[in-house]
């Protein structure tokens, strides 16, 4: 229950155990719509198993908007001194011999204390906390090209589905909330990031081999046909995120990443799951990937793959 302050415009969520202060709860992030902090608050709220397993113990870098989106986006992977001491994180080390203690969700008022830093996007790690360095998620983004329509999206995915059917991985698709899909597959984490990446970038070349008027492998983004769409295997690069399942986007109309069953693709309209929309359908329908954490896939078939390409000739993968 949220109970209103007689002198600050501040308001308190309870969530769980914990009392979450919201400052400003008025101010308008989402100006084609007029949805406030607080309508922000409320939607995390209403996904609250969703959103938590998406991100469960998995260092998340935060995407702000500290004056809505009127303003600008400030990416934070740290998170900041005065944090209340029940806030979890999960330390993470980059090349540069520099590390960040980063956002680590393990109960949804994590998630409300990240709104209240004007948090509007989760983008996790595809690895958790017990080791940062093995990946557990394989993601599959489908990226299409400027002149790339909707429909092309939809049939790749078709594609992907058959094709993840073959060799035995269960897929979980979602919208991005922009104009592409995400396809998740839950991994045994048996192999570090440059491997995963390997995986993901052999599967990529098969999906390109069997529909190659609509799929890209290309690197460039110059060397593109905007027509066609890039499977982009490189958001499987270490310290590389996207938007997760059920986050919200950072996006006039506050579209939301949604979880969809794969008869859903043919009818699906991204621009119509906002977070207006998607918390009925979450009470109807409840957490579209609750079951991924219950079949794990072996890369190895992948991992051949990309040896069998890599004999063949294949260029190396390009530097992440």
């Amino acid at each position: 229950m949220a109970t209103r302050g007689s002198s600050s415009p501040a308001i308190e969520l309870r969530v769980g155990e914990h009392d979450v202060r919201i400052s400003n709860p008025d101010r308008v992030y989402f100006p084609e719509t007029g949805a406030t902090k607080l309508d922000l608050a409320n939607y995390y709220l209403s996904v609250g198993d969703g959103i938590v397993r998406a991100l469960y113990e998995r260092p998340c870098m935060m995407h702000r908007f500290p004056e809505g989106l009127a303003g600008g986006k400030v990416h934070q992977k740290r998170v900041p001194h005065g944090a209340p001491p029940w806030l979890e994180t999960v330390r993470v080390d980059f090349p540069s011999g520099r590390h960040a203690d980063e956002l680590c969700v393990t109960r949804l008022a994590d998630v409300i204390w990240a709104v209240q830093m004007s948090c509007v996007e989760f983008h996790p790690w595809n690895s958790r906390r017990a080791d940062t360095e093995r990946p557990d998620e394989w993601r599959i983004d489908l990226d299409p090209g400027p002149d790339c329509p909707f429909d092309t999206v939809r049939r790749v995915a078709h594609g992907v589905h058959e094709l993840l059917e073959e060799i035995g991985a269960v897929g979980w698709p979602k919208t991005s909330g922009g104009h592409g899909m995400h396809i998740y597959v839950r991994t045994v984490p048996s192999w570090g990031f440059t491997d995963v990446r390997r995986a993901a970038l052999a599967f990529a070349r098969e999906v390109e081999r069997r529909m190659p008027e609509d799929v890209t492998t290309t690197w460039w983004r110059k060397d593109r046909d905007p027509r066609q769409l890039f499977v982009d295997y490189n958001q499987n690069a270490r310290d590389h995120t996207i938007a997760s399942a059920y986050s919200v986007r950072g996006v006039p109309r506050g579209t939301v990443s949604t979880p969809i069953t794969w008869s859903e693709i043919d009818d699906v309209d991204p621009q119509e799951c906002t977070i207006a929309t998607v918390p009925d359908r979450f009470a109807e329908l409840g957490d579209l990937h609750a079951g991924i954490d219950e079949a794990p896939f072996t890369l190895d078939p992948l991992i051949e793959w990309a040896e069998r390409d890599e004999r063949a000739g294949a260029p190396d993968m390009p530097a992440d």
